[in-house]
């Protein structure tokens, strides 16, 4: 999947988790959890359907460094590659 690909995705799922949130919205270096205000089920949740959609493995020592939506891109584009 392109880096495009892989960010529609991600925002796909974030908008099935919190409809609310538009893309253009997001601050750029700050967590993405704090800007949707996801608890902790949620992030799960998102993190989970990320791995199911993209069938890339996500251990959960992984999970801090998945903070802001340029992290869990680029992330997924090195898993995939």
């Amino acid at each position: 999947m392109t880096e495009q690909a892989l960010r529609e995705l991600v925002m796909s799922i974030l908008k099935s988790i919190a409809p609310e949130v538009e893309e253009g919205e997001l601050v750029a270096g700050k967590a993405l959890r704090d800007q949707v205000d996801l608890d902790s089920m949620d992030w799960l949740n998102f993190l989970v359907a990320i791995h199911e959609r993209s069938a890339v493995d996500i251990p959960e020592s992984d999970y801090a460094r998945l903070a802001t939506l340029d992290d869990i891109v680029t992330y997924l584009v090195r898993k995939t590659r």
